[in-house]
């Protein structure tokens, strides 16, 4: 931590020198020496922010602009203290730029500052600096940094430079928060503690499973080292469909831990809205967020989402397909793995279905499945009564694994509860026949 400080303090001297060289040779034309940059000296090549500079080899102008982006962040009189110097009776210095915030005290850089320090009074270099700020830059392109959006007929470059949330903590604490679950983000991340050997499919489902770990595994070697970039479309799309509990969200998180990606599944309570247009801005900030992240997107229950287009009769309805066509590019353009989960694949929109690499069964598991996932299911300490017979119970009682495991979850509490570690044949029963009743399926004992 004290390495990144000491970065950190390095990078705002080197930021100060930078504009009191500017600022000299504006207030003090006659005497001062011609504008030059500072030297810049990369310490430590480990602190997040050098590494950021060598990963995408910054110029010392995309330098600059990033640290004033980040200023504010940490010192929030940092560009006051330095105007005073050269403004002691205050006064308005409309060239550098910057504005006020609502709770921020210090000026905010702006496009104008950048603008200014960079490139002066040179309008031919103040044009080339504005590049930085365009969508062509890697700046927007790696969702880095970007120019506040403003109304209509204020200038562009007036609006603040606004550094993403990842890249403030980068830089100054070492690592990258997790985005927090609510309005702004309606997504949770999602994980197990459980190994692929936990998960029991049938041979059908297992090998469209491994079709999706190889694009995992090769899709960069394809796009890059075979040239495919421009014949196929980024990313890759799934349909997981299949009754509840039979494996779709497991499998979900069990790729995203051999892969060592973050799972997010996306809340559609919080994604769907009544009110006409708001569903896409609620998605747009899951997929700004997640695009550049390789995180995997899980929509479950994805029937809500991207069920069929209905014949438009009214402004609703026009809406409503308006969304689905919205959803439909979101998705075919995103670089990363979706996965849509349905209980039934008739349920989504065909123009969806067209568009999946992988469209993967999970069926409720036969009597041999039954079997396997009863005995992964019983706790290592846990002891089975003689009369329990797992094979006769696989072949009576169909039940999805995720039932399977409530029932040994119920079985095993009352097991504890008696300080006993043999579990009973009669509490089996029970919590299957509460199975049963969850689903409102006929029980016979």
């Amino acid at each position: 931590m004290q390495s990144y400080q000491h970065t950190i303090t390095c990078s705002l001297a080197f930021l100060q020198e930078t504009i009191d060289r500017r600022l000299q040779l504006f207030f003090q034309k006659d005497t001062a020496a011609p504008f030059a940059y500072p030297e810049i000296v990369l310490e430590d090549i480990n602190a997040p922010i050098n590494r950021f500079l060598v990963h995408y080899q910054v110029n010392i102008e995309e330098y600059i602009v990033l640290l004033l982006a980040l200023t504010p962040h940490i010192q929030p009189n940092f560009f006051d203290a330095i105007i005073q110097t050269y403004l002691p009776n205050g006064g308005d210095f409309a060239e550098i730029g910057g504005v006020k915030g609502n709770n921020h005290r210090g000026t905010i850089p702006t496009g104008e500052t950048a603008l200014f320090i960079l490139g002066g009074n040179d309008i031919t270099k103040r044009m080339q600096v504005a590049h930085y700020f365009s969508p062509d830059h890697f700046f927007a392109k790696e969702h880095i940094l970007s120019l506040e959006q403003l109304r209509d007929g204020e200038p562009r470059m007036s609006g603040k430079i606004i550094l993403q949330p990842d890249y403030i903590d980068l830089f100054t604490i070492g690592t990258i928060s997790k985005p927090v679950f609510g309005p702004d983000f309606p997504a949770k991340s999602i994980s197990t503690k459980l190994n692929w050997n936990d998960l029991v499919l049938n041979t059908k489902t297992e090998t469209q499973i491994q079709d999706i770990k190889l694009w995992l595994d090769h899709n960069q070697a394809l796009m890059n080292d075979w040239e495919m970039a421009n014949k196929v479309k980024p990313g890759y799309r799934a349909l997981f469909y299949g009754p509840s509990g039979t494996g779709k969200t497991l499998t979900a998180t069990l790729l995203g831990k051999q892969f060592q990606k973050e799972v997010y599944r996306i809340d559609l309570s919080q994604i769907v809205s009544k009110y006409i247009g708001e569903t896409e801005k609620n998605l747009e900030k899951v997929f700004d967020k997640a695009e550049h992240k390789d995180w995997i997107l899980f929509f479950d229950e994805a029937d809500a989402l991207f069920g069929k287009r209905t014949n438009v009769q009214n402004a609703h309805d026009k809406y409503a397909n308006q969304e689905v066509s919205y959803l439909l590019q979101r998705v075919e353009d995103f670089p990363g793995l979706i996965i849509l989960a349905s209980n039934y694949k008739s349920n989504i929109d065909q123009a969806f279905v067209r568009r999946f690499n992988a469209i993967v069964h999970f069926p409720m598991p036969n009597t041999n499945e039954r079997y396997e996932i009863w005995k992964t299911s019983i706790p290592p300490k846990a002891k089975l009564a003689d009369d329990i017979d797992l094979k006769m119970l696989s072949n009576k009682y169909e039940l999805t694994g995720s039932s399977i495991i409530s029932v040994v979850h119920y079985a095993s509490l009352q097991t504890i509860h008696k300080n006993s570690s043999v579990i009973q044949k009669k509490d089996l029963i029970e919590g299957i026949k509460r199975e049963y009743e969850k689903e409102e399926k006929v029980f016979v004992s």
